[in-house]
């Protein structure tokens, strides 16, 4: 079992955005930028394009409004989408506002935020959504 099976199961604790049948949002809690935020499908597969056509183009209509409420919350130019998936074997979609391609740089640092600014940006997306 991933470490996203475990935040979908609820085994851990996590800064939700979104849920549905088949999909679970949450801010990465080691953002490159604020607002960052995960997609994990909820049926463990390990590569991003193992999953059926089916699910991909649901896993993009999920994602559309969430990207939405994180650019009408986060001063971006636009939401960046990654899909890089070698930190955890279950595949995932990253929604990373930026401003330049520099902002999808991964080998950055990334932040540090507090519970309180997590608490903040999520109740900010969510109400945003």
């Amino acid at each position: 079992m991933t470490i996203f099976s475990k935040i979908i199961n609820g085994e851990i604790p996590s800064y939700k955005i979104a849920e549905n049948e088949q999909f679970y949002a949450f801010l990465d809690i080691f953002p490159l930028v604020k607002g960052h935020t995960l997609i994990i499908c909820k049926t463990e597969t390990d590569k991003f394009f193992d999953v059926s056509d089916e699910l991909l183009k649901e896993w993009l209509l999920f994602a559309k409004p969430i990207a939405k409420a994180i650019e009408r919350v986060v001063p971006c130019n636009r939401i960046g989408v990654s899909v890089v998936g070698l930190e955890v074997p279950h595949a995932h979609m990253h929604l990373i506002p930026i401003n330049s391609a520099d902002d999808m740089n991964f080998s950055r640092s990334k932040l540090k935020l507090s519970v309180e600014e997590f608490k903040e940006i999520q109740a900010q997306i969510v109400a945003a959504l």
